[in-house]
């Protein structure tokens, strides 16, 4: 079933980031970590599809999507970023792959972080959040989102990784081989991993090859 959704607020989030809250319809079900595919209600951009996950609960009044835009691209994301309040935007049926299996680290570049948003804030509504870790990549600390958030999660232990930025308190460099081998002691946990394509085949490659087992890795197949 195909829904046609209107915007009720847009709140910028980092550079480039916008939180969409929309109207909920009723009997949309899905889990924390699914995705949607979504279009934008105006004339030459409903059939131009985008999966985007949910980062608000099913128990929530509103449906809600952060969403990085990316200016240079011309596309739908670009058309995302001019929408007003008011607007609609045309979702289908939730999908997805990723959902919590038990404790273990999230590992997110950029914009992956979105599923876990969701699952980390449905752990820490059911008071289930200790034990768990994020390491979480991006250029620069201008770039983390929601960083107040993410940081403020009683019992997680997040782990911020900057690839363009120096003279920071945050970890530099990238989540390759090396990183992961002396980052995590514990191979035999539950490893959540969500960014680009290339991103986490590396990461799944490297953490297979450190001792993890390929049935303790999350990740959309």
């Amino acid at each position: 079933m195909t829904h046609r959704l209107k915007i009720a607020a847009i709140t910028p989030l980092a550079r480039n980031v916008f939180q969409y809250d929309l109207e909920k319809p009723e009997g949309l079900v899905f889990e924390p970590g699914q995705a949607v595919d979504v279009s934008i209600g105006k004339e030459g951009w409903e059939d131009e599809k985008r999966p985007f996950t949910f980062t608000s609960l099913p128990c929530d009044d509103r449906l809600q999507f952060m969403i990085k835009s990316y200016p240079d691209h011309g596309g739908v994301t670009e058309q995302l970023a001019r929408l007003i309040v008011g607007d609609m935007l045309i979702i289908d049926e939730p999908f997805g792959t990723i959902a919590h299996r038990g404790e273990g680290t999230f590992i997110a570049g950029g914009a992956g972080v979105t599923p876990f948003i969701a699952i980390l804030r449905d752990l820490q509504r059911q008071g289930r959040l200790a034990g768990h870790r994020l390491l979480l990549a991006n250029r620069t600390e201008r770039d983390i989102f929601p960083q107040a958030e993410l940081d403020a999660m009683a019992g997680l232990d997040v782990t911020h990784i900057l690839s363009e930025e120096q003279g920071t308190q945050h970890e530099t460099g990238r989540i390759d081989c090396a990183f992961l081998e002396r980052s995590i002691d514990d191979l035999s946990q539950k490893f959540y991993v969500c960014g680009p394509p290339q991103m986490v085949e590396d990461v799944n490659d490297a953490l297979k090859q450190l001792g993890a087992e390929p049935d303790g890795l999350v990740f959309e197949e």
